[in-house]
């Protein structure tokens, strides 16, 4: 227990760093606030790698499987004998990689910050969110109690409120924060009550405990939780659901998506933090977590399974159709986590059939690299542009040359064009889906042809299209006239400062690289390594598919044309629909202002008015009036008070005598 007890400093460094620069930042740290939440986080990331190379070649397998090691637990809330909410840490492979995950991105993210919110009034408030929300993305991932995990995940919701409204005086950044907020806490009303149904059953609220009893047919946990039913579903398959309606929600699944696209109103480097590794995979996290659990229940593994499939499915062709760039990333994560999803839900728990397992967390770790790259890059053109439209933009690949390359290298691995990360993780979630369900297959196949097509649509427009000839200072011209700002804070920025470019040489490296990792060996359902091996016969369909879908990409948008004009033409009102998001915003307006507040919201607030505060006022009225009736016994004349005295003695004194008879 104790060779695992410095990775308590993985989390509470971050922490520190935001006590810091948040009671101290503005007014005395300013100038130094990015490179102390820097060197905090670089620390942070250090001690990550150490725990992981300790964990996974040194102490953590043990007769050839990883184990699940309680570097720390302390009882924090004991409700019964039986039920506690322990405050612990634990150690296993998907820790000890979302660690490294959610440690290397946060580094990026804050160096990258140095540059590109050079400048900002609240520089250090900025750093002291990022802090924030680091140390509770790493208190999720290294709970061991199904309730710390839940602290943990509405502080995520918290401090990733605070990013999406930095900008606070834009109405927009207002808006887009509440409506995360409001969305995400509907999912984790669901998420709660699972969490208490599961507790109840299970006699606790600790995961190893809980995986234990609900994983054991003949203990007494599980034929009480499935002898127990409602509604038709047996009780694990309702607590189930309901954890994963939390995790829908952090994860922006279908139909609870509506917030990400919005929270693009933050600051570029958080929608690379918070859609890269760490809160848009919380939901993926929290069913591999409870995987051992979800394995025991059919029904909601295909919850897992169709809504995850539909969401990729759905946000793949919404990307095709929008013009801003980082929306097109926020519709492509949304696909991506689909994929993870519906991976987990093709698995099984252990053996050769939990490759969808190893392959949903192996695309996790590989999409960590390569979408903050994407969404750095985007930071990038956007700091040079002023700009988040693609009309905007074009001939940016001999301006931009670093950003260029690195933007290409992050669209072929998200297209699975091999010797790129993505490849290989597509790969085993192809291969898993294949042999599970051919559903399932078929869509991820046709969903990853248009995830290519829609990224390179991305890659084309930014860096090709225009004459190549055209400057950054027209750019520049063109969009204050747009603006209508002489402003001179919108200068060229060239491509950026050393603290821009070098995360995305890192990530580059990273998105190249990380898919060579024998990640089957290390990350897998049941701890033990799983033997895989690239197909190069099976790959052929989805490579030639995603190749074909890149070509048609370039015919379209390498150079100005009137092509895409056309089909979105030919497709008429699929088109509409898709660009305005098959209007599941406006869905939800309509039953929120139509049905919700006049129904609900109207009748509720008039029993809070005239019954609640009605009461209250009553009671108000009520004593108010007795003690003006009381004021006359407080006269301050001393024969009243001899007589009230005396009037007591005589009513005492036949009290007595009528005791005594």
């Amino acid at each position: 227990m104790s060779n695992y007890f410095y990775i308590l400093w993985i989390p509470l460094l971050p922490l520190a760093t935001f006590v810091l620069l948040g009671l101290f930042g503005r007014k005395y740290l300013s100038g130094i606030s990015g490179l102390i939440g820097t060197a905090s986080l670089f620390t942070s990331t250090i001690l990550s790698f150490i725990a992981a190379k300790q964990y996974f070649f040194v102490d953590g397998k043990v007769n050839g499987v990883f184990q699940k090691i309680v570097a720390l637990k302390y009882t924090w809330l004991e409700f019964s004998p039986n039920v506690a909410i322990d405050i612990g840490m634990i150690v296993d492979p998907i820790s000890v990689m979302m660690l490294v995950v959610v440690t290397s991105v946060s580094l990026m993210v804050h160096i990258f910050s140095l540059g590109y919110m050079k400048g900002e009034e609240r520089f250090a408030t900025y750093y002291a969110f990022l802090s924030l929300f680091t140390f509770s993305m790493l208190g999720l991932i290294l709970s061991s109690n199904i309730f710390q995990v839940y602290m943990f995940w509405e502080l995520v919701g918290v401090s990733s409120f605070l990013l999406i409204s930095y900008y606070f005086n834009k109405p927009s950044a207002v808006a887009a924060s509440k409506k995360a907020f409001i969305v995400t806490r509907f999912a984790d009303l669901g998420f709660l009550i699972g969490i208490l149904i599961l507790g109840y059953y299970g006699g606790t609220m600790d995961i190893g405990l809980l995986i234990e009893r609900f994983t054991s047919v003949s203990s007494a946990q599980y034929i009480s939780i499935t002898g127990a039913s409602f509604l038709g579903a047996s009780m694990l398959t309702w607590g189930l659901t309901l954890i994963f309606m939390g995790g829908a929600g952090k994860s922006a699944m279908f139909p609870l998506h509506i917030w990400l696209p919005d929270a693009m109103e933050g600051p570029t480097p958080v929608s690379a933090l918070i859609h890269a590794a760490t809160m848009v995979v919380a939901g993926v996290y929290l069913v591999a977590r409870m995987f051992p659990v979800f394995s025991m229940d059919e029904i909601a593994l295909n919850i897992v399974t169709y809504v995850g499939a539909a969401s990729a499915l759905f946000a793949a062709v919404i990307a095709c159709t929008q013009t801003d760039i980082k929306r097109v990333l926020a519709y492509s994560t949304m696909s991506q986590i689909g994929y993870m999803m519906f991976a987990l839900g093709i698995s099984k728990n252990g053996g050769e059939q939990g490759l969808g397992y190893m392959a949903s967390m192996f695309h996790l770790f590989t999409h960590a690299f390569f979408k903050s790259l994407l969404f750095l890059g985007a930071g990038a053109v956007i700091h040079k542009i002023h700009s988040n439209e693609m009309k905007d933009m074009g001939g940016l690949r001999k301006l931009m040359p670093i950003t260029h390359i690195a933007f290409l290298i992050a669209c072929l691995a998200i297209a699975g064009i091999p010797p790129f990360a993505g490849f290989f993780s597509k790969e085993e979630i192809l291969t898993a889906a294949f042999h599970e369900n051919k559903i399932i297959y078929c869509i991820a196949l046709f969903t990853a042809a248009l995830t290519s097509f829609y990224m390179f649509r991305l890659y084309f427009n930014i860096f090709w299209s225009m004459e190549a000839s055209i400057t950054a200072q027209d750019h520049n011209n063109h969009n204050l006239a747009a603006n209508g700002n002489n402003s001179q804070d919108n200068h060229d920025h060239g491509e950026g400062t050393w603290t821009m470019k070098l995360p995305l040489i890192i990530l580059a490296t990273c998105a190249v690289g990380v898919g060579f990792i024998p990640f089957s060996q290390l990350v897998t359902a049941d701890g033990k390594a799983l033997a895989t091996h690239i197909d190069w016969v099976f790959s052929i369909a989805p490579v030639v598919l995603s190749v074909l879908a890149i070509l048609l990409a370039a015919s379209f948008y390498k150079n100005q044309n009137d092509k895409s004009n056309k089909v979105a033409t030919a497709f008429g009102g699929f088109y509409t629909a898709a660009y305005k998001k098959f209007y599941v915003d406006e869905v939800y307006l309509f039953i929120t202002k139509k049905i919700i507040f006049p129904f609900i919201g109207q009748p509720i607030a008039w029993a809070d008015k005239n019954i609640v505060d009605g009461f209250m006022q009553l009671l108000a009225t009520t004593t108010a009036k007795i003690a003006s009736l009381m004021k006359g016994l407080q006269s301050g004349k001393v024969q009243n008070y001899a007589l009230y005295f005396f009037g007591g003695v005589v009513a005492i004194s036949i009290l007595l005598m009528y005791i005594w008879k």
